[in-house]
């Protein structure tokens, strides 16, 4: 655990960048050459034309100083992961991407170098959401069923990429996402949840986690308020929850 080094981003645009991933383009530049890397692995299973997706995120990375391959194009997709030197795994839909990682047998081998290995994990949207302790705080439509809800537990939380709050004004009769993270919550053991809005990253390193990028996070834990964090803050209470008390910082109204 002691390697931990992941990058996690809300997503891969936002309305002030609509250029992909240019908005995080320092951090992920510095979070990369911080361990040397060369070569990225990148892994399209979150949409169906991997091709599509690999010619689309290739260029981004080619300008940040760094090579870029898709795992699809390997006959070993395990042999790829050991040789790479990072881990990028791209948004889409998440049970799509999790019944893939499932399928080709890549959930062990992928914790195996993100925990023990140390080698450096990015995730963007549904990249994100398998990170965590499961998927049951994504937004998708379940379109396939994978074997299991449980992802990469790369973390002990779970994340809402793409949190939003029903702005005052907007006709919305259903659940808000705070509505549904609490709907959650209300089930025995589960984790605290990071409600991640649109250009929000976490870096997590080892046992510390830092908000950074250009917006910031609602944290949401069973029995008590949510409270929101912005760029900077340290979050790090996430990897032990039971024991941090959140009274020490702000809560929404």
């Amino acid at each position: 655990m002691k390697r931990r080094k992941m990058l996690l981003l809300s997503s891969s645009i936002t309305k002030m960048n609509s250029n992909y991933l240019m908005y995080a383009q320092t951090e992920i530049t510095e979070f990369l050459k911080k361990s040397h890397v060369i070569k990225v692995l990148f892994i399209p299973y979150a949409l169906m034309d991997y091709d599509l997706y690999a010619d689309k995120v290739r260029p981004t990375f080619n300008q940040f100083g760094f090579e870029l391959e898709s795992i699809h194009r390997h006959k070993n997709a395990e042999r790829a992961l050991v040789e790479a030197d990072a881990i990028y795994i791209g948004g889409g839909n998440t049970f799509l991407l999790l019944k893939k990682l499932h399928d080709m047998h890549l959930i062990k081998p992928i914790r195996n170098l993100v925990l023990i290995h140390g080698i450096p994990f990015l995730g963007s949207s549904a990249g994100t959401n398998v990170a965590t302790v499961n998927i049951c705080t994504t937004n998708d439509m379940p379109i396939v069923h994978p074997p299991s809800l449980d992802a990469l537990n790369l973390i002990p939380f779970n994340i809402n990429p793409h949190y939003v709050e029903i702005r005052k004004g907007v006709c919305h009769t259903g659940e808000t996402r705070d509505e549904r993270i609490q709907q959650y919550l209300q089930l025995p053991r589960t984790p605290p949840v990071v409600g991640l809005r649109e250009g929000a990253i976490l870096k997590v390193e080892a046992n510390s986690i830092t908000i950074l990028g250009v917006n910031g996070a609602r944290v949401f834990r069973a029995k008590s308020r949510p409270f929101d964090f912005s760029p900077g803050d340290d979050v790090s209470f996430l990897m032990e929850p039971s024991d941090f008390t959140l009274s020490q910082h702000r809560s929404y109204s």
